[in-house]
């Protein structure tokens, strides 16, 4: 990776004396009553202070993966599979009486 594709530094809003960088760390986090760990998660960190931010890219497509109801199929709330409108008698295509 090239210099160059790197995201540019900014300002550390907590200190306003160091940079954020970006950087990958070890995210901590608690699902219930169990600890999850994910190495190598994208956050920003100043280089003085300390304060992380984190990717919000990444936050949301975490909270989807740990999401109990990921990959469960949606239930579908008093909707009916009939068709709204259904076709007029004239419409129809005659059956062939043979």
């Amino acid at each position: 990776m090239s210099k160059s594709s790197l995201p540019e530094p900014y300002p550390c809003p907590e200190c306003q004396a160091g940079m954020m960088r970006p950087r990958y760390v070890t995210y901590f986090t608690w699902l219930n009553d169990e600890l999850v760990i994910v190495p190598n998660f994208p956050a920003w960190i100043c280089d003085v202070c300390g304060r992380r931010e984190y990717d919000t890219r990444a936050t949301a497509w975490l909270a989807t993966l740990l999401n109990p109801s990921t990959g469960k199929p949606m239930a579908h709330r008093g909707t009916s599979l009939r068709n709204p409108h259904p076709p007029d008698s004239s419409s129809r295509i005659p059956k062939n009486k043979s």
